[in-house]
């Protein structure tokens, strides 16, 4: 495979501490803070109704000791947004907005007094899974071949890439076949550098039944892929699986806060544990773990908890 054209960003953030904090859950806090975002689009509704309110969310996980903030993209695509009554024009438009809103954000955290860290935006790219709405991406259970799957990935990543994100976050991916459909574009865009994170159904395989080693072995050969792991699964799940993830690459888990979630009413049950991810940090770093972050249910409170667990040499006080 060719040298990606883009280095690898995350090398600097590794280069000078343990692991790097990735965000918590955008739709989480986008609805803490009165948002209702319960249809197809989720929280990419917010992009044209209140972009200022995802700002002001990445503004917090920025100033909660986040290294990463991603996009407020994974439910935005072209389809999703031209069934909504848009035109593709305008689609296309909002879709890279939600890199301009990440970067706005970061900009206004490193004009702050005592910024010592550049913080990395990463364009979220969610399964087609996603854009069904039906929870599908929580199981796979969608049948298109490989070649419809770029067709559906290829526009959101052009657009992301061309509005100057950082990394592509390929977050809860179910199948291997749509992993290796969004690597071979990434590849063929360049090498554009990328995390793949997996669905899981159980402590062995992915969403939709695919052994969980294999599935981490394919796609970590590719040179854009920077880190590969898990997503928005119980935090009991995700030791197992780090150990069973053979990789040189590093690993990357965001795991929500537990519950079950309703694809019909668009709503988590069950009480969040919300101190579980910093409890468990340590214990995934030892098993390969260097990007930890949270995901739905997870807010600014876990991103400062994991940037606690660094030490006092990489907190510097929030602007």
């Amino acid at each position: 495979m060719s040298s990606p054209l883009v280095p690898d960003p995350l090398a600097p953030v590794l280069g000078g501490q343990a692991f790097a904090v990735l965000d918590g859950g955008l739709a989480t806090e986008l609805e803490a803070r009165g948002a209702e975002i319960r249809d197809s689009l989720w929280s990419a509704r917010m992009l044209f109704e209140n972009p200022a309110l995802i700002r002001a969310v990445h503004q917090s996980y920025l100033a909660a000791g986040a290294d990463i903030i991603t996009t407020a993209s994974y439910q935005a695509t072209v389809p999703g947004l031209t069934r909504q009554g848009i035109s593709a024009a305008r689609a296309g438009e909002l879709i890279a907005s939600s890199a301009t809103l990440a970067q706005e954000a970061r900009a206004e955290f490193l004009s702050g007094a005592g910024v010592a860290r550049r913080p990395l935006v990463a364009g979220s790219i969610g399964p087609y899974g996603a854009y069904l709405s039906d929870g599908s991406e929580y199981t796979g259970d969608y049948r298109l071949t490989s070649r419809e799957l770029k067709a559906f990935h290829r526009d959101r990543l052009s657009l992301l890439i061309g509005a100057g994100v950082d990394l592509i976050g390929c977050e809860t991916i179910p199948s291997l076949r749509e992993a290796e459909a969004i690597v071979d574009l990434l590849e063929a865009m360049g090498g554009f550098p990328a995390w793949v994170s997996f669905a899981t159904a159980t402590e062995e395989t992915l969403a939709d039944g695919t052994p969980f080693a294999p599935a981490v072995a394919s796609v970590q050969q590719s040179t854009s892929v920077v880190a590969v792991g898990v997503n928005c699964l119980p935090t009991a799940r995700v030791a197992p699986l780090l150990e069973r993830a053979e990789t040189g690459k590093p690993l990357i888990v965001y795991p929500n806060a537990g519950g079950e979630y309703d694809a019909v009413l668009k709503v988590w049950r069950g009480v969040p544990e919300t101190d579980a991810i910093a409890g468990e940090a340590e214990r995934w770093h030892s098993l390969g773990a260097r990007v930890i972050g949270g995901c739905c249910r997870t807010g600014p409170p876990t991103t400062a908890a994991l940037r606690r667990l660094l030490g006092p040499e990489n907190h510097e006080p929030a602007p």
